[in-house]
C-alpha cells in the first residue's frame, strides 16, 4: 500500500485515490457542502486555506492546503517508485 502525504503528517492511500481538483469552481464547493452534510468530508487543512480537494473511491471528500499540481507531483512520485 503507497499511502500519500496530503499535509502536516497526514497520509491517504494512493491507490484509492480518484481525482485530485482545485476547490474554485461552483460545483466542487457544491459537492464539498455535500461531503460536510453527509459527513463524508475530511478537513486536513489544520485552519489554512483550502488548495486542494481529494476525491476517494469511497466517495470521502479530503481537504488539503497543498496545492492540486504538488499533490499531482507526489501521487506521480509514487508511481514511478513501483
Amino acid at each position: 500500500m503507497k499511502l500519500l502525504n496530503v499535509g502536516f503528517g497526514n497520509l491517504v492511500n494512493a491507490q484509492r485515490i480518484v481525482c485530485i481538483v482545485s476547490p474554485e469552481s461552483a460545483p466542487i464547493k457544491r459537492i464539498m457542502q455535500q461531503a460536510k452534510d453527509s459527513g463524508k468530508l475530511i478537513d486536513v487543512t489544520q485552519g489554512r486555506k483550502t488548495a486542494s480537494v481529494i476525491f476517494t473511491d469511497s466517495e470521502h471528500v479530503i481537504l488539503s492546503y497543498l496545492k492540486a499540481d504538488r499533490l499531482s507531483q507526489r501521487f506521480s512520485e509514487d508511481r514511478e517508485d513501483d
